[in-house]
């Protein structure tokens, strides 16, 4: 293996997963860390957070997809620097060589300057958040059972989701969902049918990387589940149990809620800020990196970039941070790889094919943007649920969602409505 050209991938999201599997059957020894030993499933993350699906369902052990892959080793750890001259990644339990690199290290949530609002608002960001999400949900049914002060009690089964974007809109309605469908017999007190779940959105409409048409019919099926949406709207403050907004019109207003969730922001890990430091590499406000065509860093034809932390313009517009886009930097960065030190070619341009966005917004509902054609309702949601299990890691993963799924359509129940304490919560 020594005498073959070495890669290192950093990050097993869905960039350096798409990477790694391109590398499979060549002659190429393949490192892949990750400071989790699996790769998240992270559009359907919020089907944990919501009782829909068990963590299990969507993580699978990155050991276990490369298992059969003998140039692809694994490894679980947390980078901290690279020398781009030596040609050394650096990590928490040691060092790698490289000929070559691959950072798909991901985004976090971005809270703009309030960090200390991600204790009360966690983000859909791993597993451990989302199922502290769920604990808080369910718990504050739970208190509401307890709470004879009716005012208590409607504060109780009021939940704030921030951020109006396609995870913001999906945690949102399915929250209303679960309220109306699932819980409505598991209480004596409380009247789950009695909950408000508010999202709060800043710009002027929901969904705003969507056609304006598909944003309205978004907002016209959250509204008949019974979410509130209100856009224009700025958070000023977030605490345990309250959020204070102030409208388009400066007026403020404190909301009393059980839980408060965050989806309106993301920014780059900071390894980004480490390859400057090293290579020099121009960062954009987001803190994405400006790469090469080919995805490299100028100067630095053996490190490339993928994903959520890359700066690329297409028809005049950066890429957005979605799983299609990572999935497609990360097989051309492998391909580029493979060019360079294999075949001693020159690697190729990047080109990103767009097959167009979705969001799924509750039962039997989604909107679709294709490009060539725009869908809502059942159709976008039939379509919605078919390219999400095709995109799910492994046949065990796939059958156990689908059926889930089913079992959750025809009966309306969510049998994973446990609660957990956060500090184990990655047991559940």
């Amino acid at each position: 293996m020594t005498d073959q050209p070495r890669v290192v991938i950093v990050g097993g999201g869905f960039g350096g997963l798409y990477a790694a599997k391109a590398f499979r059957k060549q002659a190429v020894h393949v490192t892949l860390i990750d400071k989790q030993n699996y790769h998240l499933f992270l559009p359907l993350l919020y089907q944990v957070a919501i009782a829909g699906l068990s963590p299990a369902d969507i993580a699978t052990p990155l050991r276990e997809i490369f298992n059969r892959d003998k140039n692809i080793r694994t490894i679980m750890g947390t980078v901290t620097d690279v020398d781009p001259e030596r040609k050394l990644v650096y990590y928490n339990r040691g060092e790698l060589p490289y000929d070559a690199l691959i950072v798909a290290t991901g985004a976090v949530y971005h809270y703009f300057g309030n960090d200390t609002w991600a204790y009360h608002a966690p983000g859909m960001d791993g597993l451990e958040s989302a199922l502290e999400i769920r604990r808080q949900i369910l718990d504050a049914y739970e208190q509401a059972e307890q709470e004879s002060d009716p005012v208590r009690q409607a504060a109780l089964m009021t939940f704030v989701v921030v951020g109006a974007g396609p995870t913001g809109v999906e945690l949102a309605g399915a929250i209303a969902e679960m309220a109306r469908h699932t819980l409505t017999e598991d209480f004596r007190i409380a009247n789950p049918n009695q909950t408000r779940v508010i999202l709060v959105e800043m710009l002027d409409r929901v969904l705003p990387p969507f056609p304006v048409e598909l944003s309205h019919k978004a907002q016209q099926s959250l509204a008949e589940l019974g979410v509130t949406v209100r856009t224009n709207t700025k958070v000023l403050h977030i605490a345990e149990d309250h959020v204070v907004v102030e409208s388009k019109d400066q007026e403020k207003e404190t909301i009393h809620c059980a839980a408060t969730m965050w989806a309106a922001g993301v920014k780059t890990s900071g390894l980004t800020k480490v390859l400057q430091e090293r290579t020099g590499v121009q960062l954009d406000r987001a803190g994405r990196v400006h790469v090469a065509p080919d995805l490299s860093i100028p100067n630095y034809p053996d490190i490339f970039v993928v994903g959520d932390i890359v700066h690329f313009e297409k028809d005049g517009k950066v890429l957005p941070g979605l799983a299609p886009v990572a999935m497609q930097q990360g097989e051309h960065a492998a391909a580029a790889c493979l060019c360079r030190f294999i075949h001693g070619q020159p690697s190729l341009a990047f080109h990103y094919q767009d097959r167009g966005m979705m969001a799924t917004i509750g039962r039997a509902s989604a909107v679709a943007d294709l490009r060539l054609v725009k869908l809502s309702g059942l159709p976008a949601w039939l379509i919605w649920l078919f390219i999400h299990l095709m995109y799910l890691v492994g046949f065990r993963n796939r059958l156990i969602v689908f059926l889930q799924w089913t079992w959750n359509y025809f009966t309306f129940r969510r049998g994973v409505r446990l609660i957990v304490d956060r500090r184990v919560g990655a047991r559940d």
